[in-house]
């Protein structure tokens, strides 16, 4: 893993800007299917038609250049498709005169990420909350997410990212999948008037959330996702109409490694852990994203026993011996956790 370095200003960066300020920085001209050298820190495999899992030296998979799909020759109109859907779905969304209301009241204010626009859909815990619920929305707008879910071009994306992730970190999917599956069948037992929603079907996605980055020139400031479980991964595929060599790449400040990241195309990265930010794009270009990952409240509610951490420790019925076994759960969670990433055979990689 990258060590912290001293965190960057929080805004966009150029590429020339990025590689001028850090001559340390590498740039890896990722095509969405292919692979160079990235020096001897990390190393990635030798396939040149296949997605490219990011290895340490112990051949640990730290993050996938998923890429598309090597079979779909149609993916190209699959990524248009999503990305036309998430622009009309945005002229829905940013015209309702209650978002107007809440822009202007919100103008002072640039959002940690970056100043696009971007909502957030599905379960999430966390906030003082007591148990998961589905993150609010209007009616009208739950209804425009349900629509983008529901797209063949979205679940095929879905569909290829959980494949990706089942391939490159078996375990961790398990872990998820499981999670998720413990999560529902908990909620169907309870009487509420909002069930919590799965964005997709079971078999296309073991997220439990997603981010629509509508931009329309999403390019996020150096940021982590510390709301994310920390050895967990979180899936990106960029959108839009942008000159992918001039901008639009992924900058991860910890490992030093610029990253080209063409529309169409998915990354997995440990976003809780990793810096990570996107190069500027170019004027009037329009970069939009989805992404998935499931809130670390979710896991912990799970892993309590469908109960919050304060609940657990405040029980009555918890004892001194059990409090102290929580204790040192907790401090090994972290090692038991990047047990979940797969080693990969050091003897494909480029050497």
């Amino acid at each position: 893993m990258g060590l912290r370095q001293d965190e960057p200003d929080a805004r966009a960066y150029g590429l020339e800007e990025l590689l001028e300020q850090d001559p340390e920085f590498q740039v890896h001209d990722w095509q969405g299917w292919g692979s160079l050298l990235i020096e001897q820190r990390l190393r990635l495999t030798a396939r040149l038609s296949a997605p490219q899992p990011v290895i340490d030296r112990d051949g640990t998979v730290l993050l996938v250049l998923g890429g598309f799909p090597p079979n779909a020759s149609d993916w190209g109109d699959v990524a248009r498709a999503a990305a036309e859907a998430m622009d009309a779905a945005a002229e829905e969304i940013y015209t309702e005169p209650k978002w107007r209301r809440k822009s202007a009241a919100n103008a002072s204010k640039v959002p940690r990420r970056g100043p696009h626009a971007a909502e957030h859909v599905g379960p999430a815990m966390g906030g003082g909350q007591r148990y998961p619920m589905n993150l609010q929305h209007s009616v009208v707008n739950l209804a425009i997410f349900a629509r983008l879910f529901a797209l063949k071009s979205f679940e095929r994306i879905a569909g290829w990212t959980n494949t990706l992730f089942m391939a490159f970190a078996p375990l961790l999917h398990q872990y998820y999948s499981s999670t998720l599956d413990q999560l529902f069948d908990w909620d169907a037992t309870q009487e509420r008037v909002k069930p919590l929603r799965r964005n997709f079907m079971r078999r296309l996605s073991v997220f439990a959330t997603a981010t629509f980055n509508f931009g329309p020139a999403t390019v996020t400031f150096p940021h982590i996702d510390f709301g994310n479980l920390a050895w967990g991964w979180c899936a990106i595929t960029a959108l839009g109409s942008f000159d992918p060599d001039r901008g639009g790449h992924l900058i991860l400040w910890d490992l030093k490694l610029v990253i080209r990241f063409p529309p169409g195309c998915t990354i997995l990265l440990p976003s809780a852990i990793l810096r990570h930010s996107n190069v500027k794009i170019q004027e009037n270009e329009r970069r939009y994203s989805f992404t998935q990952f499931t809130p670390a409240g979710i896991f912990r509610w799970v892993y309590n026993g469908f109960r919050t951490e304060n609940d657990v420790n405040t029980a009555r019925s918890t004892t001194a011996d059990e409090h102290e076994q929580r204790r040192q759960d907790r401090t090994r969670r972290w090692a038991e956790g990047v047990k979940m990433y797969r080693t990969w055979p050091t003897d494909s990689v480029v050497a």
